[in-house]
């Protein structure tokens, strides 16, 4: 275990060290945030109210427009002097948000994630292949500082040119690779059509993350690979990868809690809902300087698994992301997460890891068309295959979601692959009310 105090810290002494670290923040914003201050004038709180986690649900929320508003450093703690690297969100839902590291911000984060790598079982003899974007994207260079951290040898690939990423997996000896899941799948695929069988790698684990992904896709990276395939959260507004991680038991994501306090509200309530009831995940930051954050709604959904974790580590343990509150499709008054397709999707026979969901209208009513491609080797000829196919779908996924669909068994390779997140919703119904 990387820093065994801490990480199994008891509770009572784990509530103490977030109070305490929670009074020094709020402190902290009020005086050199003016968001802040003027959030806290407007509710009639004053930092002496705050006297401990207790006192947390007295705070405001702190929400994506905030970030935008304040564009780009009205909402950093610091000046610039103390600031040593700068990363934003992709901005895809608009305006970028910018987020300051300090020097001991960038320590904090390679220790977080120094952490999952060796929850991961990795240590200074690994070598770990970083596939994830480098640049403003934080997912690089957030786990290239964590694996330096560790003392591991980090292989920063980035993103693309998948055909030398396979050779430099061949050749390099590399022992884990951390990307996207999509991407992962993309990496093996390609390695099989170099004649490389990706079980024959020295990979032995796999850390992927930056997109939500299912336990079935899971199943297919660990098959594939030969590997342990493992989670880890992060997002660009608080931290990138390294809030939360999985251990080798690979059931749910510890948070960091020394460095960050977790709550899980209520989407519509925003009051907390008991553990093991899903909800939107909100973050306090405890000890970032460049651009503290207090109770951050991420728009993410999941649940804190109740229980003990059989690795002896006491952080709580954050379920695998279902989707984004804000991603949820609602299909004829259902509401579903892409990722419960993806499940679905990945659980029959045949079925490749490779798929996509068509949202549109007839008339008032809303239509799914998921279009999938088959495992490579399964004849597309064969029409009894593509019917039965093609009815499972339908099937399992009418059997667990209550929504009918249609179903589209489309060539192999026809479908868009990512080097890094990758979009698998086509919403067409806008502007068909």
């Amino acid at each position: 275990m990387y820093q065994e105090q801490l990480e199994c810290m008891d509770r009572c002494s784990l509530d103490e060290l977030q109070s305490q670290r929670l009074r020094a923040v709020v402190k902290n914003v009020y005086e050199k945030v003016d968001t802040y201050r003027n959030k806290f004038d407007e509710l009639g709180i004053r930092p002496d109210d705050i006297r401990g986690i207790k006192d947390l649900g007295k705070l405001p929320f702190t929400v994506k427009d905030d970030l935008r508003k304040a564009y780009p450093y009205k909402m950093f703690a610091v000046p610039m002097k103390d600031i040593v690297r700068v990363h934003c969100s992709s901005g895809t839902t608009g305006q970028i948000s910018v987020v300051g590291y300090t020097e001991n911000d960038v320590e904090m984060w390679a220790e977080c994630v120094a952490r999952a790598l060796s929850a991961a079982g990795l240590d200074d003899r690994d070598i770990v292949h970083i596939a994830y974007g480098y640049g403003l994207f934080t997912g690089g260079l957030g786990a290239h500082y964590g694996v330096e951290k560790l003392g591991a040898a980090a292989v920063p690939v980035s993103g693309g040119n998948t055909n030398r990423q396979v050779q430099i997996l061949r050749d390099f000896g590399v022992t884990a690779i951390a990307c996207t899941p999509s991407y992962a799948l993309l990496v093996g695929e390609t390695a099989k059509e170099q004649g490389v069988d990706p079980r024959e790698l020295p990979l032995r684990v796999g850390i992927f993350g930056a997109e939500p992904w299912s336990e079935s896709m899971r199943n297919k990276l660990e098959n594939l690979f030969g590997i342990k395939a493992l989670d880890i959260y992060g997002l660009s507004e608080i931290m990138g990868p390294g809030i939360g991680y999985e251990c080798l038991e690979q059931n749910g994501l510890h948070i960091n809690e020394d460095n960050f306090i977790i709550e899980i509200l209520d989407t519509e309530t925003l009051k907390p809902v008991p553990d093991g009831e899903y909800g939107e995940v909100v973050l306090t930051t405890l000890t970032k300087e460049g651009i503290p954050l207090i109770r951050y709604r991420t728009r993410d959904v999941s649940r804190i698994i109740p229980g003990d974790c059989a690795c002896g580590r006491t952080f709580r343990r954050l379920a695998r992301i279902t989707g984004r509150s804000d991603d949820m499709l609602i299909i004829r008054g259902v509401n579903v997460y892409p990722s419960q397709i993806e499940d679905i999707l990945l659980s029959i026979e045949n079925v490749a890891p490779h798929y996509q969901i068509i949202l549109d209208k007839k008339g008032s009513m809303d239509t799914v068309e998921v279009r999938v491609e088959l495992e490579p080797g399964i004849d597309f000829d064969e029409i009894k295959t593509i019917q039965e196919t093609s009815r499972k779908v339908r099937a399992r996924i009418s059997s667990a979601l209550a929504i009918s669909i249609d179903v589209k068994i489309v060539q192999p390779k026809s479908l868009a692959r990512s080097q890094g997140k990758i979009q698998r919703v086509v919403d067409l119904r806008c502007g068909k009310e």
